[in-house]
């Protein structure tokens, strides 16, 4: 049975759940959207939900932020498909949304009120676009990349152990 993933803003204008088969909090993105928009250590961590189990309240402070893409891998600028949803009272982010995979929905670890499990490696993603001023911890059997890796959250989670059925 998937975990129920129990989130909220500061405010708690927004509340919502989610049920996770992939509540492990793994993936360190240090690219300039993630970090700009919620990452103050110089990353953000995104999980994965089932977007049919997502129960919002609070739907009226929600606002959506589209983020424009221009940088090596888009030369020209784009308007990105994820939709990162954030409260409009307080300005706290709180999930993705991309409708190129309807069946998904990615909570940021940072808005889950529930306890997570400890992932016992990372993925350090985007670095080639991380600020200057980050230091990425890196730690034994820690895995990074430049860009993207090949490995989705599922995979990661069935290759450790740590998917929950």
């Amino acid at each position: 049975m998937p975990v129920l993933l129990k989130g909220s803003c500061r405010c708690n204008a927004v509340r919502f759940e989610v049920e996770s088969h992939t509540p492990v909090p793994f993936m360190l993105c240090y690219c300039s959207i993630c970090r700009k928009q919620q990452g103050g250590g110089g990353f953000a961590i995104n999980l994965g939900a089932d977007y049919e189990t997502l129960n919002i309240r609070g739907k009226t402070s929600l606002g959506v932020y589209r983020a424009e893409i221009e940088d090596d891998e888009h030369p020209h600028c784009e308007v990105s498909t994820g939709e990162r949803n954030f409260c409009k009272k307080c300005g706290s982010a709180l999930w993705l949304y991309d409708p190129t995979w309807p069946e998904l929905v990615h909570p940021f670890a940072s808005a889950i009120d529930s306890d997570l499990p400890k992932p016992p490696e990372k993925v350090h993603l985007m670095l080639k676009y991380k600020a200057n001023w980050v230091e990425p911890d890196v730690g034994k059997g820690d895995k990074t990349f430049d860009v993207y890796p090949e490995e989705s959250i599922a995979d990661w989670h069935k290759r450790t152990g740590m998917w929950v059925k």
